[in-house]
């Protein structure tokens, strides 16, 4: 007899506490929406026991969504306003020297050379910044074509990271080291009239390998990265 009065006075509260948890969730996915909605569905398939918890997580989660989405709007229109400048893209390459005059070409004859001229001349006058035109490490610096034969005078070769580089002849001043780190358009040297020259000038070349010989044509190389000489 006492089991029983037990019993069916268990009844009421159990039936209280189950109502509760089912109003709590109905209530939630009615704020939330019908997507969260099947979400606690779901969820409640497993962990009845709570399913406001998967509610609120799923809360949180469109929240910052909407934020991210907020804060991407105000940048767009500050820069349509002019307010704020857009992101600028990495430089590929740039001129080695500015203020010249173009004077020997690639692939040209004449006595001047034992063969056919390897490189672009810039007339420059003696002192001229020259300036790295692509990042890369310094392989080659100093006198004799710093390596490559007196006729080059003081000379830097820069590697690059897409397998090309470029070279700088007839300096009058070398500002880098064998083994150093530049960044496009950084000084490396100034221009002038050294080894075998008839007159001022950066000697420029762009080659495959560090070693003469190896060059191609750099206007061309130049113009095809969207440098104009």
């Amino acid at each position: 007899m006492s089991k029983r009065v037990i019993n069916h006075r268990l009844r009421p509260s159990v039936l209280r506490t189950r109502g509760a948890v089912v109003a709590a969730g109905i209530g939630a996915v009615m704020v939330v929406g019908a997507g969260a909605g099947v979400a606690s569905a779901d969820a409640g398939k497993t962990a009845v026991a709570n399913p406001a918890t998967a509610v609120v997580a799923q809360g949180n989660t469109q929240v910052k969504a909407v934020k991210a989405a907020a804060v991407k709007a105000v940048k767009a229109a500050a820069v349509k306003a002019g307010k704020a400048k857009p992101a600028k893209k990495a430089v590929a390459w740039v001129k080695p020297v500015t203020g010249y005059t173009l004077s020997a070409s690639f692939n040209q004859g004449g006595a001047m050379w034992s063969h056919k001229h390897s490189g672009q001349d810039f007339a420059v006058p003696v002192g001229t910044q020259v300036k790295a035109a692509h990042g890369g490490v310094v392989v080659k610096a100093g006198p004799n074509g710093g390596g490559d034969g007196s006729a080059y005078g003081n000379a830097i070769v820069i590697e690059h990271a897409n397998g090309q580089y470029s070279q700088y002849a007839h300096l009058s001043k070398i500002d880098v080291g064998v083994g150093q780190t530049v960044k496009t358009g950084q000084d490396i040297a100034r221009s002038g009239n050294t080894g075998n020259s008839s007159g001022p000038h950066l000697h420029f070349e762009i080659r495959t390998t560090p070693n003469y010989g190896s060059a191609v044509n750099p206007v061309a190389f130049l113009r095809a990265a969207g440098v104009t000489v």
